[in-house]
């Protein structure tokens, strides 16, 4: 099983928006805490059942910490914590908003992002510096 101090970030490896928010994650995790892995991966395949996710389901990111997967706006919001700092302080004062008003936004943009931002036909090869990141 996989080691529970890692925190995985699972993404749609095709779609665009996503693959830029891999990358801004990339480029502001200081830290280095976040691991990706799309949810075409292997590892997602292997691990998500387990959990209760479908990796089938592209509409969400998945957020692996501890354990435990979070989904939809708390994903992203968890994501947003795990780089500290401003980013961090900021995904905190997100969390404040009810799910019930953010999911809803969540769902729309997931619904429309390949209209809106487009699709690859493969999932995003990561750059040499940050291979090391991106697990199975």
């Amino acid at each position: 099983m996989l080691a529970t101090d890692q925190t995985i970030l699972f993404f749609d490896g095709v779609c665009n928006l996503c693959n830029g928010a891999v990358q801004w994650l990339l480029l502001n995790d200081k830290r280095g805490e976040l691991r990706f892995a799309s949810l075409q991966s292997e590892l997602a395949t292997e691990l998500l059942p387990s959990l209760g996710v479908d990796p089938g389901r592209l509409e969400s990111l998945v957020l692996y910490r501890d354990g435990v997967v979070h989904q939809l706006s708390d994903a992203a919001l968890g994501a947003g914590r795990a780089l500290g700092g401003f980013w961090g302080g900021l995904s905190r004062v997100g969390a404040l908003v009810p799910r019930v008003l953010r999911d809803p936004v969540y769902r729309l943009i997931a619904r429309n992002r390949y209209r809106w931002f487009g699709k690859q036909e493969e999932c995003m090869l990561p750059r040499a510096e940050w291979k090391a990141r991106f697990l199975g």
